[in-house]
């Protein structure tokens, strides 16, 4: 069937590849280096729980046959060790149906850490990633065409990324429809970035510009990508440079490049590749297999296009346990004001007014005024972009804050390697307690005078001192820690 393969398309679907594996090998590395005490069995939210109170079919994935930290570490380093093979091409000297179980393997895995990740897995771009990831497996090998059908599937899903995202704005926050949404977005970001500060001072008709040209990206130009040639790649490429845009304003773990790896599949690259090498027609097996996916994908597809089209649009929403066909959105709303919980700690045993409070510091959230924020993205820092959303409303942190203070109270070695700065290196605080503050970026004169890329306000207690059990010998059976939870 000479329509269902794009043969021009042999270096978008490498390039693809290529950067989907490193997205890959982002995300388990992520996993592998803080499971521990997010959801290890030790952790804030342990998975062994987790599967003691859900069903199976809930949360389908290989912990459902057996959990433990060695075994969750294995998946995670297996997962690395495959993306690296992916990277290196190891897919294209396999024969198709070994290429293909080769990508079905990271998805396996990735899907049965994400199953199991509770709060700390439930942003957007785990799904994104699962979802390109399945799609990935039936694009085939090297010295086999391109099918079409996917590569037409890869664009459907790249569509309601930037489409929902677009909508989801215009219908959401006014500031978005006023173009005024950027005179804060910069600031109050969950987690900015090295050039943020510089970002947020532009003009502002800057910022005005920039909303407006991401309205067009994900307005207008979403409809382009089901267009001929070269109008199909031009609009991918609007993407790509809208998604650099985003890259150099602020941390979105690897939501931005996942994007740009989608697009890069939509780019005809034959004027700069020259003609496609040899390659054998797709035997039968695989059209069938292809053309079952395709069915199922569009099947499924239903809830997501209904979802575009609702008043009540939801982001970034799974309809499947296992994530094949989503929704997604980002910002729908825009805060106003940066607020922050400091995690501080004190070695006094009692509270009193002179007791000296030592700050926690996180490796990416803002904390110290002088400290510039840096570059961690596509690296995705769990704990600091959860702290973000715990400063919005304390039900965001309900389920982990306390078993991450705990942590704290006993120097927990893998909750302390979490942070970017540790102020007890010689033992644990007696007390730790939690406020909330306002940031504000400074401006260009109170940085020269200061050194501060941030101003900060207290604003409220967010947990109030506690306390860790003493030994006996010295308090008498301890003071407990039932204080301020």
């Amino acid at each position: 069937m000479e329509w269902f393969t794009a043969d021009g398309y042999w270096l978008s679907r490498l390039i693809f590849q290529r950067a989907l594996a490193v997205v890959y090998l982002v995300a388990f590395l992520s996993a592998a280096l803080q499971f521990r005490a997010l959801i290890g069995e030790r952790g804030m939210l342990p998975v062994p729980e987790l599967l003691r109170r859900t069903p199976w079919r809930a949360a389908p994935g290989l912990f459902r046959l057996h959990y433990s930290d060695r075994f969750f570490a294995a998946v995670a380093w297996g997962g690395c060790a495959v993306s690296v093979a992916l990277i290196a091409g190891l897919d294209g000297l396999l024969p198709l149906w070994g290429g293909m179980l080769l990508w079905a393997l990271p998805w396996v895995l990735y899907l049965s850490i994400v199953q199991v990740g509770q709060v700390w897995y439930g942003f957007g771009w785990e799904s994104l990633l699962l979802e390109t990831g399945f799609l990935a497996i039936f694009l085939g090998t090297g010295d086999t065409a391109a099918p079409a059908l996917v590569l037409w599937l890869l664009r459907w899903l790249l569509f309601r990324v930037e489409f929902g995202a677009g909508l989801i704005k215009i219908r959401g926050d006014a500031c978005w429809r006023r173009l005024t949404c950027l005179d804060f977005h910069h600031e109050t970001q969950p987690m900015p970035g090295p050039l943020s500060w510089f970002f947020h001072h532009l003009p502002r008709p800057v910022h005005r510009g920039e909303v407006a040209a991401n309205h067009v990206t994900q307005l207008l130009v979403p409809f382009l990508l089901f267009t001929p040639q070269p109008v199909a790649s031009a609009a991918a490429g609007m993407m790509v440079l809208t998604q650099l845009w985003l890259v150099l304003s602020g941390n979105f773990a690897w939501l931005n490049w996942l994007t740009i790896a989608l697009a890069l599949s939509v780019i005809d690259w034959t004027p700069l590749a020259g003609p496609p090498p040899a390659q054998a027609a797709p035997p039968l097996w695989y059209e069938v297999v292809v053309i079952a996916v395709t069915a199922l994908v569009l099947a499924l597809s239903y809830h997501p296009a209904r979802n575009l089209l609702s008043r009540r649009q939801a982001m970034n929403r799974s309809y499947d346990p296992l994530h094949l066909v989503n929704t997604y959105g980002a910002f729908g709303s825009i805060s106003r004001m940066r607020l922050e919980v400091v995690v501080e700690g004190s070695a006094d045993p009692v509270v009193h007014e002179g007791a000296e409070w030592r700050e926690y510091g996180f490796r990416g959230k803002p904390g110290d005024p002088r400290r510039l924020p840096r570059l961690f993205a596509p690296y995705h820092l769990r704990l600091d972009w959860m702290m973000w959303f715990a400063a919005l409303s304390p039900a965001y942190a309900r389920s982990w804050f306390g078993p991450f203070v705990d942590r704290l109270l006993d120097g927990d070695r893998d909750t302390l390697r979490l942070l970017g700065h540790n102020p007890f290196p010689d033992g644990p605080p007696r007390q730790v307690r939690a406020r909330v503050f306002r940031y504000r970026f400074t401006g260009l004169r109170e940085l020269r005078t200061t050194g501060c890329w941030w101003h900060r306000t207290y604003v409220r207690e967010f947990l109030r001192p506690v306390s860790r059990p003493l030994p006996p010998e010295r308090e008498g059976g301890g003071t407990g820690r039932g204080t301020g939870r």
